[in-house]
């Protein structure tokens, strides 16, 4: 058994890009940052910030098209996923990324409420896009 699950609560970090494949099939991408903090051992308070990227498929693209922002707070469920690619200069590259399956919008926003909750349809199958197939700040004291 193996599991591939990633939870996340963070701010949005650019307005999402959203494209309309074939078949009205849209896609959403934005990073989100998370930051942890804690207290170094000489009293300084140090943050660090982690930017992801996510990806958002199909209707749930759609709300993130309309009600999502730089600068939302959101709590995301998905999957990690890497893609490799070769750049102009046949160098391999490599992205990861959160294929988001759920969100909640914590951040009050339009017609966005407090803990509004979407999910994507639990019965949508992949058609023929490029879309993977699923189917198969509190401060810590450290000791240092």
């Amino acid at each position: 058994m193996s599991v591939n699950k990633v939870i996340l609560i963070g701010n949005v970090g650019q307005d999402p890009e959203v494209r309309h494949l074939d078949k009205d099939v849209a896609v959403a991408n934005f990073s989100l940052a998370t930051s942890e903090s804690y207290t170094a051992k000489n009293g300084e308070k140090v943050t660090t910030t982690e930017w992801h990227n996510i990806v958002v498929w199909r209707g749930l693209a759609k709300v993130v098209e309309q009600y999502v922002h730089k600068g939302d707070k959101l709590y995301i469920e998905g999957r990690i996923r890497t893609r490799t690619w070769d750049d102009k200069d046949g160098n391999k590259r490599y992205t990861t990324e959160i294929y988001a399956d759920n969100l909640e919008m914590l951040t009050p926003r339009g017609q966005a409420a407090v803990g509004q909750q979407v999910s994507a349809p639990s019965n949508q199958q992949a058609e023929s896009v490029n879309e993977p197939d699923f189917s198969s700040s509190e401060e810590d004291d450290l000791p240092f």
